[in-house]
């Protein structure tokens, strides 16, 4: 399974996918891209006259890129041969953030599995700017079945 099909098999929708594309996928981790649009929905609102995106989107990027593509990829077997869809249930996070990111800013994923059995997958994940800087960084787990 290449990264286009990854992505084609993600259960989101524009507005609300946050993967624009994958630069490495294995077994042990994954690594994607992400710019954010300038008029995306949330910047209406967060911050008057300053938007910035808020940390549930950036919560929500590192978990789709991080862990919802590792996930199909780890289960990409069974997603090709069955035609099933993946089923995905975020149980749980902790996050620390350190920059903002602003509207139009691109920001890049990197997870590396800490381990994945009885379809749970625990990662650590880190988010960089185009500068090479330290975003956000934490440990998003997950559910994630072919159903």
């Amino acid at each position: 399974m290449n990264q286009t099909e990854i992505i084609k098999n993600l259960p989101y929708q524009e507005p609300f996918l946050f993967v624009d594309l994958l630069t490495e996928v294995s077994e042990n981790g994954v690594t994607g891209n992400y710019r954010f649009k300038e008029d995306a929905f949330f910047y209406e609102g967060h911050f008057k006259g300053n938007p910035i995106t808020p940390g549930v989107i950036l919560t929500e990027t590192m978990a789709q890129i991080g862990v919802v593509c590792l996930g199909i990829y780890l289960l990409k077997n069974e997603i090709l041969t069955t035609d099933k869809n993946p089923q995905i249930a975020l149980t749980s996070n902790q996050v620390d953030f350190y920059l903002p990111v602003l509207p139009n800013e691109k920001v890049t994923v990197i997870s590396e599995k800490q381990y994945f059995r009885f379809n749970k997958l625990k990662c650590a994940v880190k988010m960089i700017n185009e500068k090479n800087e330290l975003v956000c960084r934490g440990t998003i787990s997950g559910m994630i079945i072919a159903e």
